[in-house]
């Protein structure tokens, strides 16, 4: 008999409906369990990969503009937090009264938010694990402040537009009119330093992906060869984006949860997009969603955008 704890029925649900797909795709998010989000941490530090130190770098630059617009001394809500490792940047310039981290990862979350809490010890902090894509209850703690909503690393990319819509406005609901959103996004750029930033000579963003084929037969029962696949990184340029794969180098056939599946050699499976944004674009995604533009910060080469916007109340214009 098994110890461990159930599977999760949402990540059984889209493992077995997406690998059932006439284009067989999981959903990134399940790309972060705790190993999953140990590596994508290992990711973030790795040379090719620029938005972490672009991003931490416009933090360092205009964090203090942040507090000058959006104010000081309330709460901070980081949606899919992480390691919280560009949060301190943020906090120092604010100086909230709490930090709501909330991360779908729950022992990352509790181990990120615990070293934090060492790190600003007189700030309450209060990790809520759950899934962001939708409307989340904050703790009754932060229920009367107003709140900063705080979504970096270009996270946003991960999904199509009509669902980065749902999401923006579900971080809307949660977060209240009136309350602001600080979200990075990447840029479009040079089709040669995406494919490098996504496919690093160090192999890591190759095991990261290939995780999840781990992640399946540990929690699901699976019997996937995992060297039956390999990595891979493309760019599609209509859709703006850059794709992961994991695909078959040879016919392989496998169970997951007792259901049986075939791949012929070369078919893929989709984990995950990286969508990249021009100036309008990135615009037009936080209207469509009722967020107004505040202000932007980009570098000098400008491969990344920090944007500031605020949750307007409903508009019945024409």
């Amino acid at each position: 008999m098994r110890d461990a704890a159930p599977p999760d029925p949402a990540f059984r649900a889209d493992v077995l409906a997406g690998l059932a797909a006439p284009i067989p795709a999981i959903p990134a998010r399940w790309l972060y369990d705790r190993r999953g989000s140990e590596l994508f941490e290992a990711i973030t530090r790795l040379p090719e990969y620029y938005p972490t130190r672009t991003e931490r770098a416009l933090l360092e630059r205009h964090s203090v503009d942040v507090a000058r617009i959006a104010g000081t001394g309330d709460a901070v809500v980081e949606f899919g937090s992480g390691s919280s490792a560009k949060t301190p940047i943020l906090l120092r310039a604010l100086g909230p009264s709490a930090y709501v981290p909330i991360d779908i990862s729950g022992d990352f979350l509790r181990e990120s938010a615990a070293a934090l809490q060492q790190a600003f010890p007189g700030l309450a902090i209060h990790p809520v694990e759950g899934d962001f894509m939708k409307p989340i209850t904050l703790p009754r703690e932060v229920a009367g402040m107003t709140k900063l909503g705080f979504f970096p690393g270009s996270t946003i990319g991960n999904l199509v537009a009509r669902t980065a819509v749902d999401l923006l406005r579900a971080m809307k609901e949660t977060l209240g009119v009136g309350a602001y959103l600080l979200i990075g996004m990447d840029r479009i750029k040079d089709v040669d330093v995406l494919l490098r930033a996504y496919d690093d000579a160090a192999g890591i963003t190759a095991e990261f992906n290939l995780n999840l084929l781990r992640r399946i037969n540990a929690e699901l029962d699976g019997t996937i060869p995992v060297d039956a696949f390999r990595h891979r990184a493309i760019w599609n340029d209509p859709m703006s984006r850059i794709e992961m794969h994991l695909e078959a180098v040879r016919d392989v056939a496998f169970t997951v949860a007792g259901q049986p599946f075939a791949m012929r050699v070369g078919e893929t499976i989709h984990t995950e997009n990286s969508h990249k944004y021009g100036l309008r674009d990135s615009r037009l995604l936080l209207r469509a969603a009722g967020w107004g533009l505040c202000q932007e910060w980009t570098d000098p080469d400008d491969q990344f955008v920090l944007i500031l916007a605020q949750a307007e109340p409903q508009r019945f214009a024409p």
